[in-house]
């Protein structure tokens, strides 16, 4: 690890003024990705940040009707809080599939969002990866890519995102606040982070001298008809190979609203509304689901490792439809 100076700022204004004075500054808040990339040399901030006494830890309600994330509330206080569980147990369900209790005490919402996507390669410094340096090349191309994505990759790059509670996130359809020195502007989730394309070392459209200050959830919470489906190699602390947020809005045995968003399968939360448009105003049945699952998967690729992942996401894709279908509150 890089020696690094740390100071601590007391309001968003000042936290983004410190961050757009220096290209070589980091916000540290949980740390619990940070920190990690820092030990392996990966990430080399000169200075951190910290911005865990900036008034962001709270969990309000919004004017719509929806309910807002402060960046700095604990995943764990998110999942458990009344609110979430009654009104979107599809997040709380996604957080408790991710890291361990630890993790989700110090790991917060706006760190979840600015996860490092999920990569050997770019773990290991002694290897060339186009995410740490860009034109050096993506060795998992051609390496071993188990864990590795089947959708939206590049050339480039062909790393996933490592978060539960961003797929969760992405089917409700959150937005994301952020604040810069050109005042505030939201970012729809699905526009918050990017595919690699000929940029793998961008992961967001956030920019340099801004700080993600709040989520917003929709009214709508798909609170009867959802579910979390993660597909790991053991129950315990693991990333997903697969997983699928599923929400269902019902009428009787019609469907008449369905989200779904992927995750380990994409350098973001996957999703396809086009295939999701596919369910609507028709019935809950496994020929259904099937369609769309293929639909979702059609323009997958598999480099050798990891081809048993298109397979398992659409299996996964069926059996998150069907348990979301027949949840009974």
């Amino acid at each position: 690890m890089k020696s690094f100076s740390y100071t601590k700022s007391d309001s968003v204004v000042l936290a983004v003024n410190e961050i757009a004075g220096d290209n070589a500054a980091k916000f540290i808040a949980g740390g619990t990705n940070l920190i990690d990339l820092m030990k392996e040399n990966v990430a080399r901030p000169r200075r951190l940040i910290d911005i865990t006494r900036l008034p962001l830890d709270k969990i309000e309600d919004t004017e719509d009707g929806g309910l807002r994330l402060g960046a700095l509330v604990t995943n764990a206080d998110t999942a458990y809080n009344e609110q979430v569980e009654k009104r979107y147990p599809l997040l709380s369900k996604a957080i408790l599939a991710g890291a361990s209790p630890q993790l989700r005490n110090m790991a917060t919402t706006g760190g979840n969002l600015l996860q490092r996507t999920r990569c050997y390669y770019f773990y290991d410094t002694a290897t060339p990866c186009n995410k740490r340096e860009p034109g050096t090349g993506c060795p998992a191309i051609n390496g071993y890519n188990r864990i590795h994505a089947i959708l939206g990759t590049s050339e480039q790059c062909i790393a996933t995102h490592p978060s539960d509670m961003c797929v969760a996130l992405a089917a409700l359809e959150a937005i994301v606040r952020v604040t810069g020195n050109n005042g505030e502007r939201i970012i729809p989730f699905a526009e918050f982070h990017r595919l690699p394309g000929d940029t793998p070392q961008i992961d967001t459209n956030l920019q340099a001298d801004e700080i993600i200050t709040a989520v917003d959830l929709p009214t709508k919470g798909f609170a009867k008809n959802y579910t979390y489906l993660k597909l790991r190699d053991r129950t315990s602390y693991a990333f997903a190979l697969v997983s699928v947020a599923a929400a269902l809005e019902m009428d009787g045995d019609e469907i008449k609203e369905a989200r779904l968003a992927l995750g380990g399968v994409a350098h973001k939360p996957w999703r396809n509304t086009e295939a999701e448009a596919m369910l609507k105003g028709k019935s809950a049945t496994r020929e259904n689901f099937q369609t769309v699952a293929e639909a979702i998967v059609r323009d997958a690729k598999g480099f050798g490792h990891n081809t048993f992942k298109i397979e398992l996401a659409k299996r996964a894709i069926v059996h998150a439809l069907k348990q979301a279908a027949e949840m009974e509150q």
